[in-house]
């Protein structure tokens, strides 16, 4: 496993690559995974070296995650600085189109475009959809996109008519306070204590698989760089972004859903509509007792359905 760095603009990214074993030539295929919210490349530990029979297989660190640099955030309103960037869907989509074009593409050493599926586990489920989307428009697209316990996104504003009367009332002032750097920065380091990080993976690890030390170092550790709040804030204040049904609905690439059944923010039975809703999906695979991460709670169970699926997205 091959950890490295790629420059994009101005802006350092982090990323792992693990290649088939005695791979030579390239075989023109590659996997890209893509991470969630709060984690990292190395939330894939797991997985990628399982993946990788017959395909580069990488993992990155979206912009303000893991390694990767963490710049200001700009919210909308806010004077633009020469560090900024408005964290968006957009921008991390941008980033993996960039990261196919510039390394994946540049490792293969190959003139023709490469064979590409995406996976991603909740946030990053919604950047691969994104991602496939402006493959599809310049006419590379990828051969499928696999989500694991995609995120629904619930408190964008497009899903508030859904919500109780008293959140609806309540959301201006939502909106305002979370805008607040000095109340994010509090509530950042807050979260980011290893006992409160702890807690959270109690409840997105229902069965307790694999939460381990190694586990809660990878999850605290980006939260020590500087501006690493800065993500953070971007993300909580993306109340009008990209939610994966305006994805699914325009894509013509291959999707296939993973999804834990005792996931505790993603309902499953919203992952059953979507089914139901689009063409592009071509299976929804549910995992008893597993929660947000199965491909972290378990690997045993996770890998081999990615691999058989992979293998199909290749034919």
């Amino acid at each position: 496993m091959q950890e490295a760095s790629w420059s994009w603009g101005k802006h350092r990214i982090s990323y792992l690559r693990v290649s088939p074993p005695g791979a030579s030539p390239p075989s023109g295929r590659a996997v890209l995974c893509v991470h969630g919210f709060g984690a990292s490349k190395r939330h894939w530990r797991h997985n990628l070296t399982a993946l990788a029979a017959d395909a580069e297989v990488y993992a990155i660190d979206l912009l303000g995650f893991g390694a990767s640099a963490k710049p200001p955030s700009q919210l909308a309103g806010e004077a633009a600085s020469a560090t900024s960037v408005r964290y968006s869907f957009d921008l991390w989509a941008e980033q993996l189109v960039a990261f196919t074009d510039q390394v994946i593409q540049g490792d293969q050493g190959q003139a023709s475009p490469i064979a590409l599926q995406l996976i991603g586990n909740s946030i990053g489920g919604v950047v691969a959809l994104n991602a496939a989307r402006l493959l599809e428009q310049r006419g590379t697209p990828a051969q499928q996109v696999i989500l694991i316990d995609c995120a629904q996104r619930e408190l964008d504003l497009k899903r508030l008519a859904e919500q109780p009367w008293s959140a609806q009332l309540g959301r201006p002032l939502l909106m305002a306070v979370v805008r607040q750097r000095w109340l994010i920065g509090s509530l950042f380091r807050l979260l980011a204590r290893p006992s409160v990080v702890r807690q959270v993976l109690q409840q997105a690890y229902p069965s307790g698989g694999h939460v381990d030390a190694e586990l809660v170092e990878l999850l605290v550790q980006p939260s020590r760089d500087p501006g690493a709040s800065e993500s953070f804030r971007g993300f909580v204040n993306l109340f009008d972004d990209w939610l994966a049904p305006q994805l699914l609905e325009q894509l013509a690439t291959p999707v296939r859903m993973l999804w834990g059944e005792a996931d505790p923010w993603e309902p499953v039975a919203e992952a059953e509509r979507w089914r139901q809703a689009f063409a592009c999906i071509q299976a929804l695979t549910v995992l008893p007792g597993l929660g947000h991460c199965p491909h972290d709670e378990a690997p045993e169970q996770v890998n081999p359905i990615l691999k058989r699926w992979l293998e199909l997205g290749w034919s």
